[in-house]
């Protein structure tokens, strides 16, 4: 699909690998409504990008259903029109077994990874179906492939974004709507502080960009080129990561070898 002149919406623009790809959009000549809670991370990517009316940004919740679905009319009365959904936004919770979240945390997770999704996907779906050529990716997790103890919520969440887009790919298969479902590995973002979840292991801020850097992760930047280019190519599944890859591989070769196998990494975190 081509993105200069296009439309764009993209969810949890204000930080994150969702913010990079809405200033690689913009760079390559697209326009785009980045939605977000946060209104701050949303005013500092309109002075990141400097994009003029090629840009607006939306404060949302996209777990309330009766904004979100005012979204559509305010995107096409700036925009135009809409050619593309891409659903970013995201949060984890705690690091702790599903025996000790509160259904309060676990709804928490599944109402914006979830139906945060579908909210958005309903909303703009006939947009979509009305333009000569559109796209709509969800992002998933490698997450949502493996079971990761401690992320079981987040986890179950993922998946059934998997799901979901991948009926959706079947649905709209012999239409013009492309269907793409990321995976996303590990990217360093701060995706901890940004779902209010406290650093696991009781590791200070400094402790854990530490550790980070010792673990191979992805950038923003490297995960948002490859979103982008999944975009370009019509990819109907991206994995972002080694990591990624590998767990998709061994889930899917040897998925008992694989969930023990993340169990036993996980046993540290959660003491």
């Amino acid at each position: 699909m081509q993105i200069r002149d296009r439309v764009f919406v993209v969810t949890g623009g204000g930080n994150g690998i969702a913010r990079e790809v809405v200033l690689q959009l913009l760079a390559k000549g697209a326009r785009v409504a980045a939605l977000d809670l946060r209104e701050q991370g949303l005013a500092e990517l309109t002075a990141l990008a400097d994009a003029g009316e090629r840009l607006t940004t939306h404060v949302v919740d996209v777990t309330d259903r009766d904004a979100v679905e005012a979204l559509p009319d305010a995107v096409r009365a700036r925009h135009g029109a809409i050619d593309g959904v891409l659903n970013i936004a995201g949060i984890i919770h705690r690091f702790a077994p599903v025996s000790d979240l509160s259904l309060d945390e676990i709804r928490r997770v599944v109402d914006i990874n979830f139906w945060g999704t579908v909210y958005v996907v309903k909303a703009f779906l006939p947009d979509l179906q009305a333009r000569p050529e559109a796209t709509l990716l969800n992002f998933s997790s490698m997450g949502g492939l493996v079971p990761v103890p401690g992320q079981g919520a987040y986890g179950a969440s993922k998946a059934a974004v998997k799901l979901f887009t991948e009926t959706l790919y079947a649905e709209l298969k012999d239409t013009k709507v492309h269907v793409t479902v990321v995976f996303p590995g590990g990217v360093s973002t701060n995706i901890t502080g940004n779902s209010g979840v406290a650093i696991p292991g009781g590791m200070t801020a400094e402790q854990a960009a530490e550790a980070a850097r010792k673990v191979k992760t992805t950038t923003p930047q490297e995960a948002a080129r490859l979103t982008v280019e999944a975009i370009e190519r019509d990819r109907p599944r991206l994995l972002i990561g080694g990591d990624a890859k590998a767990l998709d591989r061994i889930g899917r070769l040897m998925p008992t070898r694989a969930i023990r196998m993340i169990a036993d990494r996980m046993k540290a975190l959660l003491g």
